[in-house]
């Protein structure tokens, strides 16, 4: 089992950074890939970015060259550094995490962003 805890979310203005974190606890031997995704109000939910244990990572196109998605597996612990943010990255984030073919996921961080 894996739990995961999110936590960095609040309210900026457009332009502006924030970073989430995610920490994963639990009995667990490894964990694979780590992600975040969002949803925003009335949209369907949103891969942002995964980041593969070895540090690969991928981003949705609304994202690249802003966003920067990191891990340190010595603390369990997937990173998503927002920069530059825009009114239509205001969602609920979560974050997501796969281990022994299972899939986990967070209870979700606001952002919101203001124009």
């Amino acid at each position: 089992q894996v739990q995961l805890v999110e936590s960095g979310g609040g309210n900026v203005q457009a332009g502006g950074s924030l970073r989430l974190s995610c920490a994963a606890s639990g009995s667990f031997f490894f964990i694979n890939t780590m992600a975040w995704y969002r949803q925003a109000l009335g949209k369907q939910h949103e891969l942002v970015a995964t980041i593969t244990s070895g540090g690969s990572p991928n981003y949705a196109d609304s994202v690249k060259g802003r966003f920067t998605i990191s891990r340190d597996n010595a603390k369990n612990t997937v990173y998503l550094q927002m920069n530059s943010l825009k009114p239509e990255d205001t969602a609920v984030y979560y974050c997501n995490a796969q281990s022994a073919g299972r899939s986990y996921w967070g209870q979700g961080t606001q952002v919101v962003v203001s124009s």
